[in-house]
């Protein structure tokens, strides 16, 4: 292993202090030292890190791997010069940029002559628990810079009623979602758990079984349908589980006839009062993290808008905030939806209620593909304004307080995929790569169909 220690009077020295510079070069990897002391403390448990594979949980070449580093940058001020550097200056202050190892200094110099302060470095697979506690960048405070925080485990409700033994609820309500001028039958769905043991929690999904048999006698099989209510219900009373359906409806390519999905009709046109199986409830992909100071991007078309209505539900409601006095959200919601119509904004006077009420928490953005368009003059579709976003999408999920949600259509995935594997691209990045590591942070939640 090759080490160098640096001492820089001018540049680094203006912005660390006096402090040392720990250079490994064949592992792309730097240290700030304190003094030197702490060196040998330092050169002693990082090696011990290195090549004791029981300590560090892997093998060298891991650690050697990573050739990208995340600045944690303070004291920048929004003017005419930092608006070049394509990364949003955050309101507390702090910005998160992304730098190939071999622009390290160049950037650093550059932060420098823009007044700001560097203070924290990660390589990016830090995330992933591959860097040594010993060789932990530290802010000036002595504390180790910021990580994402390992999930708390939780109780899970998983199948707690099954196809064979379904919960048997009643329809309370069945509204309509889609307004006048918009295409096609979307529902919102309220059932009644009373007298069971039915719980869920947002993000999770429920199993419908329709009534009737297929053309072959037999019981119709369950779908599944993303919760669109907090673990509270509707009602706040615990006894309720709501679902938004969309009724599937195609024409048959060899008989030109119309044909209807059977559980989604069923669920469409059922009457209040009407007795429904349900099962589940099913899934741990979608969860809402418990941090309240965590950045949430969600991405919905259609009817995936509903595990997104759950979120939003439990972050912002007056109703909630008061039921969940260990849950009172901080942090920043985002929410990308995409529909055809304006009239097809599912629960829209829900949104902008909370747009207007929480403007520093929420930000609501939508893709109407009929009736806006894209920079090339084209239908604006979800992936578009996601590639029109993408330099600070890409800013903010270099925060491991940031999670990712996607929901609805999965024909959504590639176009995002190619707006932020373009936009990593500019930041020397691979984003098939960075995603990866966000899902093993998780922090990158897909559930498309």
């Amino acid at each position: 292993m090759i080490r160098r220690a640096f001492r820089y009077s001018d540049t680094l020295e203006k912005m660390f202090g006096k402090r040392y510079l720990w250079v490994f070069p064949k592992l792309g990897s730097m240290f700030w030292i304190d003094d030197f002391a702490s060196q040998g403390r330092f050169s002693e448990s990082y090696s011990q890190h290195m090549y004791n594979p029981s300590v560090s949980g892997g093998n060298a070449s891991s650690v050697a791997g990573s050739r990208l580093f995340v600045y944690e940058v303070k004291g920048l001020r929004q003017n005419a010069e930092t608006d070049k550097i394509n990364t949003p200056i955050r309101k507390s202050g702090s910005v998160f940029i992304t730098v190939p190892y071999n622009r390290m200094n160049q950037e650093m110099q550059r932060i420098t002559r823009l007044g700001g302060e560097i203070v924290a470095i990660r390589s990016v697979s830090e995330s992933n628990g591959q860097s040594p506690p010993a060789a932990t960048a530290k802010q000036d405070t002595g504390k180790s810079m910021t990580q994402a925080t390992p999930k708390a485990k939780k109780d899970i409700p998983v199948n707690l009623y099954k196809p064979k033994a379904p919960f048997v609820g009643k329809v309370i309500s069945n509204e309509p979602l889609v307004a006048e001028g918009g295409s096609g039958i979307v529902q919102h769905i309220k059932i009644d758990l009373s007298g069971g043991d039915y719980r869920y929690l947002e993000g999770q999904s429920a199993g419908i079984i329709p009534e009737g048999t297929d053309d072959k006698g037999k019981p119709h099989k369950l779908r599944l349908y993303s919760i669109a209510s907090t673990q509270h219900g509707d009602d706040m009373n615990d006894k309720t589980v709501s679902l938004c359906v969309r009724e599937l409806e195609y024409k048959d390519p060899e008989t030109g006839e119309t044909v209807y999905g059977t559980c989604s009709s069923y669920l469409c046109h059922i009457e209040p009062g009407a007795d429904v199986k349900v099962t589940g409830p099913v899934g741990k992909e979608m969860l809402l993290p418990d941090d309240e100071d965590a950045t949430v991007i969600m991405l919905a078309t259609g009817t995936g808008i509903a595990p997104f209505r759950a979120y939003l539900w439990r972050m912002f409601k007056d109703v909630e905030r008061e039921a969940n006095p260990d849950y009172q959200f901080k942090g920043k919601a985002w929410l990308i939806f995409g529909v055809p119509y304006s009239a097809n904004v599912l629960y829209k006077e829900e949104l902008e209620e909370i747009q207007a009420k929480y403007p520093d928490n929420f930000e609501l953005t939508y893709a109407i593909s009929r009736e806006q368009q894209n920079a090339e003059g084209g239908k604006m579709y979800i992936q578009n304004r996601v590639a029109e976003n993408a330099a600070r999408i890409w800013e903010l999920v270099q925060d491991p307080k940031t999670h990712t949600y996607m929901c609805g259509l999965k024909g959504m995935e590639d176009g995002i995929d190619a707006a932020l594997s373009a936009e990593a691209e500019k930041n020397g990045a691979n984003w098939e790569d960075f995603r990866k590591q966000m899902k093993k942070e998780h922090r990158w939640h897909v559930e498309t169909y």
